[in-house]
């Protein structure tokens, strides 16, 4: 297999980099990887893992619920249920955002496509892309939204979407910096991106370290705080007008953390946590488990 070679920080530029944590790959293979923080910007960055022809592998489980429709087990019915409760709230984040009920939206790695359904049936002219090729058939059949692969991407028009969002996908991608410039261009003139992103500064991944269900190796590649989001929007010109926290997620990756720590309760302990996560999050959102970035199109 062909490795992914990281040379330099995305972020800043930087070859500095220093150990962190190494991580077990819980849910597929087993494997554990090196999660390195650049010594000048702090973002953390999981090395050796494969490149994005060979990625695909690490996803294929039905343990993988953003991919999966599995709704058995307990952690997976937290899960679904809580997301009937997060398309709604993230429809708003958009709309709010834009100042607009209807417009033109783009969902970056949409998974199954639950939520550009969701914008598609408050008015929103929706588009997808997705690297699954079964997620983008569960879009097609349940709810007949043509969702592009992921490459097509590149070759949308210029400004064409008042806004973009990625939820849960931005630590995924490997071209970080490519990605980022072509949201700029597919943005309308005060256009809005929307980036949710797990918080490696949050309560609960301190908490957990190397069992943090949220740091997903070797799915997720980069691992955020609000300093290195900031750093990397405005790299591409955006301005970063506000940062909102995601209040269920401190929760099923507490539950999901003490499974992989083999804790003989773990929804007891890990709804603990998560719920003294979220407390610690009203007090102070920059250490809410995820965080919602809203940039606008300087």
């Amino acid at each position: 297999m062909t490795k992914f070679i990281i040379n330099k920080c995305p972020v800043c530029g930087s070859n500095h980099f220093c150990p962190f944590l190494a991580c077990t790959d819980f849910v597929v293979s087993g494997e554990k990887y090196d999660i390195k923080t650049c010594a000048d910007c702090g973002l953390k960055i999981t090395f050796n893992i494969e490149d994005e022809e060979n990625i695909g592998k690490y996803y294929k489980s039905d343990e993988y619920i953003p991919h999966s429709n599995k709704s058995s087990g307990l952690v997976n019915t937290i899960y679904h249920k809580v997301r009937s409760y997060m398309l709604r709230r993230k429809r708003k984040i958009v709309e709010k955002a834009t100042s607009m009920e209807k417009g033109r939206i783009l969902d970056v790695g949409t998974g199954t496509g639950y939520f550009p359904d969701e914008m598609k049936q408050h008015g929103w002219e929706v588009s997808g892309t997705e690297k699954s090729h079964d997620a983008r058939n569960f879009a097609r059949t349940k709810f007949n939204i043509e969702i592009k692969k992921t490459e097509d991407l590149f070759n949308l028009q210029n400004q064409q979407f008042h806004a973009i969002t990625l939820w849960h996908v931005l630590e995924h991608v490997h071209k970080l910096n490519e990605n980022m410039a072509t949201f700029y261009r597919l943005l309308k003139k005060n256009g809005i991106l929307v980036v949710a992103v797990p918080n490696n500064n949050s309560f609960d991944a301190v908490h957990y370290k190397e069992f943090w269900a949220a740091y997903d190796v070797p799915r997720h590649i980069w691992h955020f705080t609000a300093k290195q989001m900031k750093l990397l929007g405005e790299k591409h010109g955006f301005s970063l007008k506000q940062i909102r926290s995601m209040p269920f997620d401190g929760f099923y990756v507490s539950i999901l953390s003490e499974k992989y720590k083999k804790s003989k309760i773990p929804v007891i302990k890990g709804s603990l946590y998560g719920l003294t996560s979220w407390i610690v999050s009203l007090f102070k959102p920059l250490k809410s488990s995820s965080s919602i970035y809203i940039f606008s199109k300087s």
